[in-house]
């Protein structure tokens, strides 16, 4: 008997379906981009047949929290996403979307991207609509999910000022808001330790996210503060939900600092509380003890204000650049600054990123300090100076334990934080190795995750928060985004000391119904999509 014929037949795979179901043995027949049927399948007929015998198959990973907004311009083929498993990314993350870019509002953001962005930027559009078409025409590796960002929204408004917005400024901000869930954004991001969202009150955020719920969106929050006030930070984002009438998800979970190691256990209490009392907020995480974000993001907020010019003109400023100092050593807290340096310690501030000095790659500021005669804190400034504000670190800042049990909290599914890039500089091995991580630390060697659960955290639960109806469960019905790997041979191969190193263990990706990972090398096929909230 002729049987059915597919596109793709993945055959003899041991399959996990996402839903944290036990794995079963099954053969896939994919179609026009669709997982059509599964089960047995004997007498099925493919274009093209896979045996995985050996090989779990299970749902593409959707990481929960990513920074690809411009990064999927300049390398839409998302290289370093797909070969461990990855098939969606969550962009907008932190309070940091690509767009809107009011007209009138072009150079701030050129300036302001340059800084943060270790990539080309070219801006060529203006609304949220726009942003997203100009991302299709670069035809991704990887499905995009965009969130607006509360910082982009708020620097359209008014600037990167430390004030309140005037009423006109306000209705200005939901207008963009609104307009970004319109066009098919999945909720709103805030990043509170970051410039100009670290100048936002409560009730702001509220406002906002009160236009985010009426379109069922999620209000995604890198908290206000991960380390000191880690509680009156979750106590806030919690507030938000319940006053927004919103879905609050809190975005890479952690407890910066030894004296707030611990503090996850009580945090995680009280989001259990919440969901009792209704408020349905979850969390994500990565599966490191070390963090990654811009040089920066260590001075106090005031050195930033009025943007990237400003913040150069104050660290040249000889009384100004003492006061900065100051605050650096003494580990003050200005406004709502986190006090990163004094968290991690001059040797656990490592430069990922630098544009002037490629020697201070993988050097921990005290290495630098050293190498250059001079106080840490100065080399800080003099760094900033030298590549104009746009250095990255990654920061040593987490406990093992604290790690583990917030990755494997049933209300946390994972994000790498991390964007598209290739294997330049020594960023933060969460770019290479997340996923692939989740998988051989939890699974496989402490056998705190079963492999059902694992997955279920990087695929259906992510797909439903967000609310992607149609992806992150290996079931009929669903987009063909799937990743096929040997459980004995996955793992992370990238490391602080080697952190571009991919994985191995991943076989095969299919993103759409298209092989974009085969036999662990990248196809150069880009068969990703732009997706969009919208209503079933």
């Amino acid at each position: 008997m002729r049987g059915l014929a597919y596109d793709i037949l993945i055959r003899n795979a041991k399959v996990v379906t996402g839903t944290g179901a036990p794995w079963i043995e099954a053969d896939i027949g994919i179609k026009n981009g669709v997982v059509e049927r599964m089960g047995y399948l004997p007498h099925a007929q493919a274009d093209r047949v896979i045996d995985a015998q050996g090989l779990f198959a299970a749902p593409g990973f959707i990481d929960m929290h990513n920074h690809s907004d411009l990064a999927i311009l300049s390398y839409p083929e998302a290289g370093n996403a797909l070969l461990q498993g990855v098939t969606t990314l969550v962009i907008g993350n932190c309070g940091f979307s690509a767009a809107p870019v009011l007209p009138e509002r072009l150079e701030v953001f050129r300036e302001h991207w340059a800084r943060l962005a270790p990539f080309p930027v070219e801006i060529t559009w203006s609304s949220f609509a726009e942003y997203l078409r100009v991302v299709e025409e670069k035809r991704p590796g990887v499905n995009i999910a965009p969130l607006v960002g509360h910082n982009t929204v708020r620097l359209n408004a008014m600037g990167i000022e430390n004030r309140a917005p005037t009423e006109g400024e306000l209705e200005e901000m939901r207008r963009l808001v609104a307009e970004a869930m319109e066009a098919g954004a999945f909720g709103m991001s805030t990043g509170l330790i970051y410039v100009p969202g670290v100048f936002s009150r409560t009730e702001e955020i509220v406002e906002l996210a009160r236009v985010v719920a009426r379109y069922g969106g999620i209000y995604a929050t890198h908290m206000r503060s991960e380390s000191d006030r880690l509680v009156e930070a979750v106590e806030e984002a919690l507030r938000i939900g319940r006053e927004a009438g919103g879905r609050v998800e809190i975005s890479h979970l952690k407890a910066a600092g030894r004296e707030n190691w611990g503090k996850v256990r009580y945090v995680l209490s009280l989001v259990e509380d919440a969901r009792s009392r209704g408020l349905e907020v979850t969390c994500d995480a990565y599966p490191y003890t070390a963090g990654m974000t811009g040089l920066s993001a260590l001075l106090p907020p005031w050195a930033l204000e009025g943007g990237p010019g400003e913040m150069l003109r104050r660290l040249e400023d000889p009384s100004t650049r003492r006061r900065i100092i100051d605050e650096l050593v003494r580990g003050a807290v200005t406004g709502a600054s986190e006090r990163l340096a004094a968290l991690a310690g001059w040797r656990g501030i490592v430069i990922a990123y630098s544009d002037s000095c490629k020697e201070c790659e993988g050097r921990s500021i005290a290495e630098i300090a050293s190498m250059w005669g001079e106080d840490p804190a100065e080399a800080i400034l003099d760094l900033l100076l030298r590549d104009r504000g746009r250095t990255s670190v990654v920061l040593n800042l987490m406990n093992q334990d604290d790690v583990d049990y917030v990755v494997t909290h049933p209300l946390v599914m994972i994000g790498s934080d991390s964007w598209v890039a290739p294997p330049r500089g020594k960023p933060h091995p969460r770019f290479f190795g997340t996923f692939p991580r989740v998988i051989r630390r939890y699974v496989v060697e402490k056998g705190v995750l079963t492999l059902e659960e694992a997955v279920r955290k990087m695929s259906a639960m992510p797909a439903t928060k967000l609310g992607l109806w149609d992806r992150g469960l290996l079931l009929p019905g669903f987009a063909a985004d799937i990743v096929v790997f040997s459980l004995e041979e996955i793992r992370d191969r990238a490391s602080y000391e080697n952190p571009t190193e991919p994985p191995s263990g991943v076989r095969y990706v299919i993103v759409n119904g298209e092989v974009a990972v085969e036999d662990g090398e990248l196809t150069g096929a880009r068969a990703g999509r732009v997706l969009r909230r919208r209503e079933f």
